[in-house]
C-alpha cells in the first residue's frame, strides 16, 4: 500500500518544461492470455467489481446484494464474504493489507459516508475530525489509514488514523488538505491549499508532525498521489505553460517525467524500485500507457487500438491496465518484458484491470456473456 496513486489525483484542475527526458516507443507485441480469468461472482446481485488484492491473493471490492444494496466483500479461495455495513445500506472496500485488514467506506444509520477498518469479522467506524464527512484513501501494513475528513468548522483536512486515534495533519497555510497515500514508514503524501481563499493546492509530504510543501513544476498547483517505502513521491503538477505533467519527487527535487511526445502525462502507481506507470498523450494525440524508469519513459503500446492506460505496477515491473483492441473495445492487459498480453473477458466485450500483486495475479472488472459486470481474478 502507499504506492498506488489514489483517487485524489482526480481533484487536480487545470518553469517551462524541463530538459526532455528519454522516450522510447517500442513495437510491443500483443499476445493472447495464457492464464485464467476467474469470475468471482456476486453477493446475490447482478454486478460486482474487484479493486485490490494482497500478496496472499485475498481480493476486495464491492457487489450488489439480493436485496438491491451494495456491500463491500472479501473474496478468498472461491468464497465471497459480505463484510456488511456500519448500519447503512451501502459499503465499499478499497484496500487490503497482508494482515487481512480491509479499509473502505460505508454508510451508517445517520450518515451516508464513514471510513471503516475491517478485521477478523469486525467493521470499525474510524470517526471523523469533528465534521460529518470523510473519505479514506490508503492503508499500510501497520494498519494506518489516511484520507480526508471535515472538521468542526466544515473545512476538509488530511488525517492519519492509527489504533483508534485520528490525527489532523493540518494544512500548508490554506484552509484545506487531503492525504492520498501512506508508506510503511508512516510518511504521508497528499495535497493542501497554501493561501487562504486560493483553491489551488500543492503536493505535500508529512512526516513526524511536519508537513512539507513539495512545490510545483512551475505552474500554480500540484497533487501528490502515491509514495513508496523509499520516500519517493509521485503526482501531477502544472507547468509554467499550464500543461499537466507526472512528477517524481525525491530528496527535495521534483522531476518532470516528461511525456510520450504529447503535452500531458498522469501517473497511477509507483513501486519500491522507483518505476512509475500511468498514461500520456503521444505526438498524434492518442493516450498510451507508460512505464518510467531512470529517466526513460517507455510507451507500452496498445492492444491494437488507439488508447491504453496503466493502472498499477508490482515489484517485478509487471504492469496491469487496460487497452483498446482493434475493435475499439477496452480489455484488461498484463505488460511484462516488452509484451502486452490481452487478458480477455468473462464472455462479454469489456474488461479493466485495477491492481496486480507480486505473484502477477490481477483483479478488475469484466462484462459477462449475460451483459453483467463481475469482479475477476486473473492468474496463471
Amino acid at each position: 500500500m502507499g504506492r498506488s496513486v489514489s483517487k485524489a489525483l482526480g481533484a487536480l484542475g487545470a518553469v517551462t518544461a524541463l530538459v526532455a527526458l528519454g522516450v522510447t516507443v517500442p513495437v510491443a507485441p500483443v499476445v493472447a492470455a495464457s492464464g485464467s480469468m476467474i469470475d468471482l461472482g456476486t453477493l446475490g446481485g447482478n454486478d460486482s467489481i474487484a479493486v485490490e488484492l494482497n500478496q496472499r491473493g485475498q481480493v476486495v471490492g464491492w457487489s450488489g446484494t439480493a436485496a438491491g444494496q451494495t456491500h463491500a466483500f472479501l473474496w478468498e479461495r472461491g468464497v465471497m464474504t459480505d463484510l456488511g455495513t456500519l448500519g447503512g445500506s451501502r459499503s465499499e472496500a478499497y484496500e487490503i493489507n497482508n494482515r487481512g485488514q480491509i479499509m473502505g467506506e460505508s454508510g451508517t444509520a445517520s450518515s451516508p459516508e464513514r471510513a471503516f477498518l475491517w478485521e477478523a469479522g469486525t467493521m470499525t467506524d474510524l470517526g471523523t475530525l469533528g465534521g460529518s464527512r470523510i473519505w479514506p484513501s490508503d492503508l499500510n501494513e501497520r494498519g494506518q489509514v489516511v484520507g480526508w475528513s471535515t472538521t468542526v468548522t466544515g473545512q476538509g483536512h488530511a488525517f492519519l488514523w492509527e489504533r483508534g486515534v485520528m490525527t489532523d495533519l493540518g494544512a500548508l497555510g490554506g484552509g484545506s488538505s487531503g492525504a492520498s497515500a501512506v508508506n510503511e514508514r508512516g510518511q504521508v503524501a497528499g495535497y493542501s491549499t497554501t493561501t487562504p481563499g486560493d483553491y489551488r493546492a500543492h503536493a505535500f509530504l508529512w512526516e513526524a508532525g511536519t508537513m512539507t510543501d513539495l512545490g510545483t513544476l512551475g505552474g500554480g498547483e500540484s497533487i501528490a498521489g502515491g509514495i513508496n517505502n523509499r520516500g519517493q513521491v509521485v503526482g501531477v503538477s502544472t507547468t509554467l505553460a499550464g500543461e499537466e505533467r507526472a512528477f517524481l519527487w525525491e530528496a527535495g527535487t521534483m522531476t518532470d517525467l516528461g511525456t510520450l511526445g504529447g503535452s500531458m502525462s498522469w501517473p497511477s502507481g509507483i513501486n519500491n524500485r522507483g518505476q512509475v506507470v500511468g498514461f500520456s498523450t503521444t505526438a498524434s494525440g492518442e493516450e498510451h500507457a507508460f512505464l518510467w524508469q531512470d529517466g526513460v519513459m517507455t510507451d507500452l503500446g496498445t492492444l491494437g487500438g488507439d488508447r491504453s492506460g496503466a493502472r498499477a505496477v508490482n515489484e517485478r515491473g509487471q504492469v496491469a491496465g487496460f487497452g483498446n483492441t482493434v475493435s475499439s473495445l477496452n480489455h484488461a492487459f498484463l505488460w511484462e518484458a516488452g509484451t502486452m498480453t490481452d487478458l480477455g473477458t468473462l464472455g462479454g466485450k469489456l474488461s479493466v484491470a485495477y491492481a496486480i500483486n507480486n505473484r502477477g495475479q490481477i483483479v478488475g472488472w469484466s462484462e459477462t456473456a449475460s451483459h453483467k459486470g463481475h469482479a475477476f481474478l486473473w492468474t496463471r
